[in-house]
């Protein structure tokens, strides 16, 4: 963003929407973003991302790209390749940090490398999933390549069965050794984390506790022994820099409070997160002493081509 003439305020599309199951996620996302920058004195236009989004961008001209896509093609490199071809500046993580971080196998291969801890999983076909226990249960299947919680299912220890997925599954699917105890995640914004969040719900927090108002509870900072939230927020920061991430990241985690640190496993990082002034990292933010608007235009301002 350097450079610009302080005459003229810079234009910024807002990337949202888009072709993933979570289209409707990122509309919201998209729509509180454009109108905290509009706020902040920025130009703004909002694009809903098609088919025709580089000819969108063409005709627009935008000084900057603001990525509020979730999921497939939107946080996966598709998106952030397109836009490195055309010379736009964006914002959030680059093609292959992208790409590694939506993929969370080869994600958890990064993570170990780095030392960091991670639960046992494999990658097997629906149909043999659906056939029998691929793996002692209790575990989890979720896709291998979607977020927010998408088609997420827990085999419970007593099941009798092997899980009958969604049709909308694709072929191969993500199964992960269960970890009971508490849901926990952190936010890392460029090269810090403020604060861990405990997300309480009665069961799973799946994409109907994501986005059902009372359905979950963030607790930011969450009451958590001190040791744990600074491991939390040091696993955080080490997935981020090991993926390659920038600006702005948050890794998921899940903690066994019975088993004290050695029950603290890191699931998957997200390198676009919610970004509504009640999502997680811009609680967090808060909590930090930064406001929405002020986060956005953070942002923005980390914004360029070559990340």
């Amino acid at each position: 963003m350097a450079g610009r003439s302080s005459r003229t305020a810079p234009k910024v599309a807002v990337l949202m929407g888009g072709r993933s199951a979570e289209r409707d996620v990122s509309l919201s996302s998209g729509r509180e973003c454009a109108d905290a920058l509009r706020e902040a004195g920025y130009q703004v236009v909002e694009v809903d991302a098609g088919r025709d989004l580089a000819a969108r961008l063409a005709e627009i001209k935008p000084d900057v790209c603001f990525n509020a896509l979730h999921g497939r093609w939107g946080e996966d490199g598709c998106v952030q390749g397109m836009l490195e071809w055309l010379g736009l500046p964006y914002t959030h993580s680059g093609v292959l940090a992208s790409a590694l971080a939506m993929d969370k196998t080869r994600a958890k291969e990064v993570f170990r490398a780095a030392g960091l801890p991670v639960v046992e999983s494999l990658i097997a076909p629906v149909a043999e999933i659906e056939a029998r226990h691929v793996m002692a249960p209790p575990y989890v299947v979720k896709p291998n390549n979607e977020g927010s919680s998408v088609g997420v299912y827990i085999v419970h220890e007593a099941a009798n069965a092997p899980p009958r997925l969604d049709p909308g599954m694709p072929a191969e699917a993500m199964v992960e050794t269960y970890v009971p105890g508490r849901e926990l995640t952190c936010a890392v914004f460029g090269d810090r984390a403020i604060c861990v969040t405990e997300l309480r719900t009665r069961g799973w927090y799946d994409y109907h506790a994501k986005y059902t108002p009372g359905a979950s509870r963030h607790v930011c900072p969450a009451e958590i022994p001190a040791e744990i939230a600074r491991a939390c927020m040091d696993h955080a920061l080490t997935a981020h820099r090991a993926l390659g991430c920038r600006g702005l990241s948050r890794s998921d985690f899940r903690w066994d409070d019975s088993r004290g640190l050695a029950g603290l496993f890191i699931l998957e990082t997200n390198t676009q997160p919610g970004m509504t002034p009640t999502s997680l990292a811009p609680e967090q933010a808060a909590a930090g002493g930064m406001s929405f608007v002020d986060l956005c235009r953070w942002i923005v301002e980390d914004a360029s081509c070559g990340r």
